[in-house]
């Protein structure tokens, strides 16, 4: 171990003691990265001389947490999988009465209002429950306020249009200057909670979640924990969304799911005898 990596696991180590975040899973190199850009930031010269001012400096903290999570999202993110989800898992949730819903890492809010949205037109908005978790409290935050820069509008709207949305996307907020702010209708059956992936548990009884992209930032060992947390977190049949580049096929719970649409990783857990929905590819 050089030099750097002593002071790297010194640093998350100090990290965890004093506010119980875990990065000693998360992908080396993606990790390293973020830390030398939050050096770069700081005036710094060595990653040891950030461990005393991230002790004692919460806002430097802050600061620091920002750059180590990827918030990178929009709304409507990846147009063909939005379509699959309203095409091959909405017709089986709408047998039900009450659905649960799990968005993880939802950053700024983009994905869970799209799936607001979404849910909405498709008549089960009024009996669904949608946990939106993030284990940033500052990008929470941004989440329950729903606004967002105008001139990410267009963008937006190309992706609702390409998802099969059925109206028009300017029905869903209103433009105030420079910024958009989302319907605060689509807040009523969202619960906004801190959950942290690598330390929290069980999210119970869900009928299906999305964590989209956030896998890829941990290690594999790291990762196979989270997909054994969603599997126990979702009832049978439930269904679980990932993103494209992530895969369960590694994992200890895989035998527990079965592809519906697997190129767009959406899969759904696994009856005890036999399953209703099959893979297209």
């Amino acid at each position: 171990m050089n030099n750097e990596e002593i002071e790297i696991n010194i640093l998350l180590n100090a990290i965890q003691l004093k506010y119980g975040y875990d990065f000693t899973q998360y992908a080396d190199a993606s990790l390293t990265r973020r830390i030398h850009k939050s050096l770069a930031d700081s005036g710094y010269n060595r990653i040891s001389e950030m461990i005393t001012p991230l002790i004692h400096d919460k806002e430097f903290f802050n600061v620091f947490l920002n750059n180590l999570t990827v918030n990178v999202t929009e709304m409507f993110r990846d147009p063909p999988f939005f379509h699959n989800l309203r095409e091959k898992v909405i017709p089986y949730l709408k047998t039900f009465p009450f659905i649960k819903v799990w968005s993880v890492g939802v950053a700024t809010g983009e994905e869970v209002y799209s799936l607001a949205i979404l849910l909405k037109e498709e008549g089960l908005y009024d009996k669904a429950l949608i946990y939106a978790t993030d284990f940033n409290d500052t990008v929470l935050e941004a989440a329950q306020k729903g606004i967002y820069p105008a001139q990410s509008i267009k963008t937006s709207t190309r992706n609702y249009q390409k998802s099969g949305g059925k109206h028009s996307f300017a029905t869903y907020y209103h433009a105030d200057y420079d910024s958009v702010i989302f319907d605060r209708a689509l807040k009523k059956n969202i619960v906004f909670a801190n959950h942290n992936l690598a330390t929290d548990g069980v999210f119970g009884e869900m009928n299906l979640i999305l964590c989209r992209n956030v896998l890829i930032y941990f290690n594999r060992e790291l990762q196979d924990r989270v997909l054994k947390l969603f599997h126990d977190s979702l009832r049978t049949n439930g269904f679980l969304c990932l993103g494209t580049r992530e895969t369960i096929d590694f994992s200890t719970v895989v035998d527990a799911f079965v592809p519906i649409k697997k190129r767009l990783r959406i899969f759904q857990k696994k009856r005890d005898q036999t399953q209703e929905i099959s893979d297209e590819g």
